[in-house]
């Protein structure tokens, strides 16, 4: 692995500013190669105690490789800040686009639910969880196709570490919200929540307030508005069961009629492989 440092970039524009530091577009001077790099503020990763966090998302995101994976190319640290080299994804924020359009149709929602899919099922087959799939951790590509970003909160399974219950509720299954035990079959829970939000325009539990949404979550209170379809709602229906033993899995999303049905094809959303990254040496 090579060994970075700030000098071997050119630093552009703001890409977005986040909790413990800002992300800018970047390019590697050698190569000539994009990237977005996120600086990290170490005194704020400690202030909140995440530094143990931060090496786990590394560790993790570093070694998965699928399209639908926001790339990690390496990270390099100063004595006040952490630097990550991340694949830049040009469409930006997919929450913004979906705020912008209040809700998608059928063959986007049904095309980004594949490409999600595709991709959990990648990270379970390395034993990864990523516990945290909402709008504001995925992003989009050059084509529109969708990238999950942020693996802050991804741990290898199976887990019983509480879902601190600080932000929001709204995606969290029935089986961290009480605490539980919990395994992979959470994604495929926050999967369901998504195909809903991308339908509907908001989340399908959302409430006054948490206790409100706890309850509703916890009483899988689903109700779908009149324009979704009847095979939307039978994906939904399927991925959000009490029972985590009882959900959808990932194999059958893929297969299931309404995804068949709506989803582009490999060939007509999705670019292929970017064909060179930044060079690490070994």
């Amino acid at each position: 692995m090579k060994s970075w440092k700030l000098e071997d970039f050119d630093i552009g524009r703001p890409l977005g500013k986040g909790k413990f530091g800002n992300v800018y577009l970047a390019r590697e001077k050698n190569s000539k190669f994009i990237v977005a790099l996120k600086v990290l503020f170490k005194s704020q990763l400690m202030k909140a105690g995440v530094e143990h966090q931060l090496r786990r998302e590394i560790e993790i995101q570093s070694h998965l490789r699928h399209p639908h994976i926001l790339r990690l190319y390496g990270y390099f640290y100063d004595d006040t800040r952490v630097y990550l080299i991340l694949e830049y994804a040009p469409r930006g924020e997919l929450y913004k686009e979906l705020q912008k359009q209040v809700r998608f149709d059928e063959r986007r929602s049904a095309t980004y639910i594949a490409q999600l899919a595709d991709a959990l099922k990648y990270c379970h087959s390395k034993k990864v969880i990523h516990r945290d799939i909402k709008p504001e951790n995925l992003l989009l590509g050059l084509k529109g196709d969708l990238k999950i970003a942020d693996f802050g909160w991804s741990v290898h399974a199976p887990s019983s570490r509480r879902a601190t219950l600080c932000g929001t509720l709204d995606y969290l299954p029935p089986e961290m919200i009480e605490g539980k035990m919990h395994d992979e079959k959470v994604d495929l829970w926050s999967l369901g929540v998504l195909c809903y939000e991308f339908l509907v325009g908001k989340p399908p539990f959302e409430a006054e307030g948490h206790s409100e949404t706890y309850r509703r979550i916890s009483k899988v209170d689903l109700r779908f508005p009149p324009h979704v379809t009847s095979g939307a709602r039978d994906l939904i229906s399927k991925l959000l069961r009490h029972n985590p033993m009882l959900r959808l899995p990932l194999d059958s999303v893929l297969t299931h009629p309404w995804i068949k049905d709506h989803a582009a094809t490999q060939a007509d959303s999705t670019p292929a492989h970017p064909t060179h990254a930044p060079k690490t040496k070994s």
